[in-house]
């Protein structure tokens, strides 16, 4: 009745094309992310079950090998993705062969961080049910994966999101058009170069850390140039001050990267980037734009509060997923995880150059 299948390179289309029509569609489990992440030292697995030829339920994971000790963690980013015919039985089954799957590749624990409202509780005892533990909130964006995010819903039209926009919003972005700012799609990978170039100054201005060039050329190759991300360069008077990537995945569009030069600020170019990537989101037929993490609230003692501000602006819905949770597959093993991982990730985080580590 059940068939399971661990996918390659072949059956890729399949793969994407039940990510892409679930209910919960994330490209973080499209079978490019995790060709991407191989560049970084994490092995891609994808397992996808279906019921008389029908796909029910799919995880792509991301392996890390412990050294020494031969044995490794598994992480699901906004994954598993279950499928509309998925029901208590199919769903039962996948997790008895994701822990098939974990245990066959020495795994301690498998992290999962669903694309899953805080409010749906019953998804969240579903997860207990199957054995899953909470994890607890992390600093900054609650996560591995930000657990609090804007949300735009895209089914009202341009001139009603527009009006549903705070005023200073909606006035920073006419602003931008009135000044000259332009923002056009990079049709050519030499356009990446630039965005970088922007983005290492953006990161040294605000204090973070970025991944190298390489790595974004490999984006650029996986999903910009398969339609499945765009580059968006905003102008002003012939100079390139400020650029974004954005992300598609069936019914939704992500905001992913930002950077912004320190010249000409007060031309508003990111109002402007954003508006155009929401327009973007609407002709693909989206419902939903996400503008990715933001802090818990706006307290102005935040660091980030001003980012807060800044995406509640476009009028959003502030959403908190349901977080972390944990398939342990050896207690033993996890216990030891878990008092000595703060160091292990510090010693990567060092060797990588300070790099996240888990994405």
């Amino acid at each position: 009745m059940y068939q399971v299948h661990l996918i390659g390179e072949k059956e890729k289309d399949l793969f994407n094309r039940f990510i892409s029509t679930s209910p919960k569609p994330h490209f973080l489990q499209t079978y490019e992310w995790g060709e991407l992440k191989r560049g970084t030292g994490w092995l891609p697995l994808r397992l996808l079950i279906t019921r008389q030829g029908t796909p029910i339920a799919a995880i792509s994971l991301l392996k890390r090998t412990i050294p020494y000790f031969k044995k490794s963690i598994l992480y699901a980013p906004r994954g598993p993705v279950l499928g509309r015919e998925c029901d208590e039985e199919g769903e039962a089954f996948f997790w008895q062969e994701l822990r098939r799957l974990g245990r066959s590749h020495g795994a301690i624990f498998i992290k999962v961080d669903p694309d899953i409202p805080v409010e749906d509780r019953e998804a969240g005892e579903r997860l207990k049910k199957h054995g899953l533990r909470p994890v607890e909130e992390k600093a900054g964006f609650g996560g591995v994966q930000p657990r609090y995010v804007f949300r735009l819903d895209l089914t009202p039209s341009e001139d009603e999101l527009l009006a549903g926009m705070a005023g200073k919003t909606r006035y920073n972005l006419r602003l931008a058009i009135r000044k000259g700012v332009v923002v056009r799609t990079a049709e050519k990978k030499e356009d990446l170069a630039v965005f970088y170039e922007i983005l290492q100054e953006t990161a040294e201005r605000d204090g973070f850390l970025i991944r190298n060039f390489g790595y974004f050329e490999r984006m650029w190759d996986l999903f910009v140039e398969q339609g499945m991300a765009r580059l968006f360069l905003a102008e002003y008077r012939g100079e390139v001050i400020a650029g974004t990537i954005a992300f598609h995945c069936g019914d939704k569009v992500w905001y992913l990267y930002g950077a912004s030069s320190s010249r000409h600020r007060n031309v508003m170019p990111n109002n402007l980037l954003q508006w155009t990537m929401i327009r973007w989101a609407k002709s693909l037929g989206c419902r939903i734009y996400d503008f990715r993490g933001v802090p818990p609230t706006d307290d102005p003692g935040n660091p980030l509060s001003g980012l807060y501000r800044f995406k509640k602006g476009f009028g959003g819905r502030f959403t908190e997923f349901i977080g972390e949770y944990d398939l342990v597959l050896s207690t033993f093993w996890y216990f030891l995880w878990r008092r000595v991982f703060p160091l292990y990730l510090r010693f990567t985080h060092r060797r990588k150059g300070g790099e996240q580590e888990m994405e």
